[in-house]
């Protein structure tokens, strides 16, 4: 089945690619490796402000997650012009806002490694970090990034 296809079935329209916060490019393509810059969670067009062990439990985390997967996604399309092109999914870096006593950041990213398995099958499975942070731009709940390999 096509990423398009799989997209189609999970209800998911992709977003366009959103406009750097700051002095950086969305994606870097360097031979068959795609890089795409952090995505911050948003929910209702803005930054998702909280902070894990705080304001938002784990399972909302996951949604965000989740969320900030299919930006990554959008923005995978813009940088391949064809997710089909994806060989491989290959690493993911999680940061969660958290307090000191949080320890669930891995459950919290399992929002977007679950979708990125959903999409593209055993392409999507992934090597994978999740850390804990003080701090997030804007005060947001996740932010992820993402390195991809594209078929020849």
């Amino acid at each position: 089945m096509s990423a398009y296809d799989k997209l189609k079935e999970l209800n998911i329209t992709l977003p366009p690619v959103a406009t750097p916060a700051a002095a950086y490019v969305p994606f870097v393509q360097t031979g068959n490796l795609v890089f795409l810059s952090g995505h911050i969670a948003r929910k209702d067009g803005k930054p998702w402000s909280a902070q894990f062990g705080r304001d938002i439990t784990t399972e909302e985390g996951k949604a965000a997650a989740r969320a900030v997967a299919i930006d990554l996604l959008g923005t995978l399309h813009a940088a391949t012009g064809d997710l089909n092109r994806i060989k491989r999914i290959v690493k993911l870096m999680s940061l969660v806002n958290s307090t000191g006593d949080f320890t669930e950041q891995h459950l919290v990213t399992n929002g977007a490694s679950e979708l990125f398995a959903q999409v593209f099958g055993d392409k999507g499975s992934h090597a994978r970090s999740a850390f804990g942070v003080a701090q997030i731009p804007m005060g947001a709940c996740v932010e992820i990034e993402l390195i991809a390999e594209l078929a020849d």
